[in-house]
C-alpha cells in the first residue's frame, strides 16, 4: 500500500507566488471601496440602458416605425425583437467582462 503525498503548506491557488497579499485579503479604505463600486454600478447602468434600448425600445415600442424598413424580406422590428436583442445581450456580456477586468486591475483586485 502506498502512502498518498500530502502537501506541507497550504496553497493559495496562485502557484509559487502565493498571490502577494496578506492572507489573501487586501485592506481597503472606504473611499477606495466606494470608488470601486461606483465604477462598477456605472458600468452596469450603462450596459442595462443599452440592453433596454435595443430589446424594449427598438424591438417593442418602436416596432411600428421600424416595420417599413426591411432587412432581406423581413421588417427590421422583427430582427430587433427576435435576433438583435439576443445578439446584443451576448455582446454586452463580453463587454462587461472586458471592462470589469480593467476596473479590477485599476483597483488591484484582479486574479
Amino acid at each position: 500500500m502506498t502512502k498518498a503525498a500530502t502537501p506541507t503548506q497550504k496553497s493559495s491557488g496562485k502557484g509559487a507566488q502565493g498571490g502577494g497579499r496578506r492572507g489573501g485579503r487586501q485592506e481597503w479604505s472606504s473611499e477606495k471601496a466606494n470608488a470601486y463600486w461606483k465604477r462598477n454600478l456605472r458600468l452596469i447602468g450603462v450596459l442595462l440602458a443599452i440592453w433596454f434600448i435595443v430589446s424594449y425600445l427598438l424591438g417593442l415600442i418602436l416596432a411600428n416605425a421600424l416595420y417599413g424598413v426591411r432587412i432581406g424580406q423581413l421588417p427590421m422590428s422583427f430582427w430587433f425583437a427576435q435576433q438583435g436583442a439576443i445578439i446584443v445581450f451576448v455582446i454586452l456580456i463580453f463587454v462587461y467582462c472586458r471592462f470589469m477586468d480593467r476596473i479590477d486591475k485599476d483597483f488591484d483586485v484582479h486574479e
